[in-house]
């Protein structure tokens, strides 16, 4: 499974968006700026996370966008199904039983792969929230200025 850049850019923004959580409402602009993407690619992902209720839009001049939650109610799962769907290896793994799509399914030896490979990547992606990643970039960030503290002898 590959992610697009709609899932890969809308992660990157909320991202950045908990970053300056409490902070007030961030521009579209900045945020482009820091993360490399288009202002107008970012209006388009904004969007859909809006109507997911993750973020919130404030109008006017000091207006922007800004975490609807705090960072650790927010998972990379709820972000990356909204903005990418559901994240499972074949369609046939998150179809109801009624709308199969194959006519193998019942007896298909490939779908329970799939649908253990669905499992995990789903849990994994639930177990992580906006603040798990804070605290992974603070913690980098912690390291490298000790290594290029130690570097600089």
């Amino acid at each position: 499974m590959k992610l697009s850049t709609r899932g890969r850019y809308g992660l990157k923004a909320m991202f950045d968006l908990a970053l300056g959580y409490g902070e007030g409402p961030i521009s579209l602009t900045s945020i482009a700026e820091r993360q490399a993407i288009s202002v107008n690619y970012l209006e388009q992902l904004i969007s859909p996370l809006r109507k997911a209720s993750l973020v919130e839009s404030v109008r006017g001049a000091q207006g922007g966008y800004m975490l609807a939650k705090s960072p650790g109610e927010i998972t990379v799962g709820q972000i990356l199904t909204t903005l990418e769907g559901p994240l499972a290896p074949t369609d046939c793994v998150v179809v109801d039983g009624d709308d199969e799509l194959c006519d193998h399914s019942t007896y298909c030896v490939t779908k329970v792969i799939y649908e253990k490979i669905y499992e995990s990547i789903t849990s994994v992606v639930n177990s992580i929230t906006l603040q798990h990643m804070i605290d992974d970039y603070n913690n980098n960030q912690e390291s490298l200025i000790i290594t290029s503290i130690c570097e600089c002898k």
